[in-house]
């Protein structure tokens, strides 16, 4: 891949990502639909679920690993209630996780 190719994929995947973020504020400038309002209530919580199901999905279970999993998602549920931050939840359970899997699994 030359340098100009990369250049050019860089700058598409910039204006869309700008454009994506961006587009919102356009269509809803003057009223925020009810229905918007409602999917940036819920959608927190569908993403969880998704990566709860996502984590518990396909693992080779071990007596390690499972702990490791548990007290992970354990984590992510209790700062997701104490701060309602999605980031910082899902941020502290992987961190947790690697930290678990790489101290009790090897």
């Amino acid at each position: 891949m030359s340098k100009l190719h990369a250049v050019l994929l860089i700058l598409i995947m910039a204006i869309v990502t700008i454009s994506i973020r961006g587009l919102p504020f356009i269509i809803f400038k003057k009223h925020t639909p009810i229905w918007v309002i409602y999917l940036g209530q819920v959608f927190p919580y569908a993403i969880m679920t998704i990566l709860l199901i996502y984590t518990f999905k396909d693992i080779a279970y071990t007596y390690q690993r499972s702990i490791a999993t548990v007290l992970s998602c354990i984590l992510v549920f209790i700062l997701h209630k104490w701060r309602h931050s999605t980031i910082l939840s899902i941020l502290g359970g992987t961190i947790l996780y690697m930290v678990l899997v790489q101290t009790l699994c090897h």
